[in-house]
């Protein structure tokens, strides 16, 4: 009998559970998500998505394994973990007078030669890729305390480009920014996935994106799974109904129908 070799998927998340005292957050939620592919986490409030993210980004404790290409995150040092799965998280400030350029090169850091060397052999090259697929180039020398909201979540998200990771977690990526913005942040991702090698999984409450953007979905509601797979079969009228108590498809058209003459 020739066997048939496991599946080695670019992040893959087996019974992970986040417990705060008595509250359970994730309960015992699998997932997978495979090279080329885009996850969305959907779910109302509370529902335990950033939850995910921040126990994928080994920020939080949790029990159950979550995997990249086979091995398991809790095994991997600080730095292997950044060098593979990049992280942009809703909220991110500078307090000072860093250049655009200074901040992206942040990304670096996990790249480094040793603790105390500055040896980072391509850094330079992935610095400039980060800045150029962004539209930042122009922008390398000015100061972030001057840049609107958009233009500094592009910084972040060329950080994270210039990590060069394998897989990019997204937390909101485009919460709280105008709709010129969002289109840029999202078409930016979607660019940067077609590379070979990689993956993206993000939270995102506007199902309208998640359904523009997304290849698959996990769709959660108070921390369990309800539905998982590919996004046309995630994000059905029953399924959606179930999470949201509401008709999301008919309250969808109702908004759409303000536009139509």
């Amino acid at each position: 009998m020739i066997r048939v070799p496991d599946v080695i998927r670019a992040l893959e998340g087996n019974n992970v559970t986040v417990r705060y005292d008595r509250v359970v957050a994730v309960d015992a939620l699998s997932f997978h998500l495979d090279e080329g592919e885009w996850l969305m986490l959907a779910g109302p409030n509370g529902a335990g998505k950033s939850t995910l993210i921040e126990a994928i980004a080994q920020g939080i404790p949790y029990t159950g394994s979550i995997r990249w290409k086979g091995r398991d995150l809790k095994t991997l040092k600080a730095s292997d973990l950044a060098q593979r799965i990049g992280v942009l998280s809703q909220k991110n400030h500078v307090g000072y007078a860093y250049t655009v350029e200074e901040v992206v090169g942040l990304g670096r850091y996990a790249w480094k030669a040793g603790l105390f060397s500055g040896r980072d052999d391509r850094g330079k090259d992935e610095v400039e890729k980060a800045l150029e697929i962004t539209g930042l180039t122009a922008l390398r020398h000015a100061s972030m305390l001057t840049l609107s909201g958009g233009e500094m979540q592009r910084v972040f998200l060329a950080q994270v480009f210039a990590q060069d990771p394998q897989v990019l977690i997204l937390d909101e990526p485009a919460n709280h920014l105008d709709m010129n913005y969002q289109q840029q942040i999202f078409s930016l991702i979607l660019k940067w996935l077609k590379e070979p090698g990689r993956a993206v999984l993000s939270v995102v409450h506007d199902l309208s994106l998640a359904r523009r953007y997304g290849t698959h979905a996990v769709l959660l509601d108070r921390g369990k799974c309800v539905s998982q797979g590919l996004i046309s079969e995630v994000m059905t009228p029953e399924n959606l109904r179930q999470v949201y108590g509401m008709d999301v498809y008919a309250w969808m058209r109702e908004m759409l129908s303000q536009w139509q003459e």
